[in-house]
């Protein structure tokens, strides 16, 4: 999660609150979404608990984040294999 973004820059100028987590499905088809609020002005935020159960529309409304300008969002599946770790020969 990043904060303060100028918005002639990217991500890496501004305020990291939470790193980014890669997926890690334990079972089936889970659904990952990237969210792009406008910030009205700099302001605090203070990072969630955890990543599980996050309501992205109860953090929009607590600090004042009006609607999303644009999201993105992924499918990701674990492979369903007990062969072990497979071997890449040249």
């Amino acid at each position: 999660m990043v904060t303060d973004i100028p918005g002639t820059t990217g991500p890496s100028y501004g305020q990291e609150i939470l790193g980014y987590e890669s997926p890690r499905p334990a079972m089936g088809i889970h659904r990952y979404v990237f969210i792009l609020f406008q910030q009205k002005r700099r302001q605090t935020v203070d990072a969630p608990g955890w990543r599980q159960h996050f309501n992205t529309r109860d953090f929009a409304e607590f600090y004042n984040l009006g609607s999303p300008v644009a999201a993105l969002y992924f499918n990701c599946q674990r492979e369903n294999s007990s062969r072990g770790r497979r071997i890449l020969l040249n």
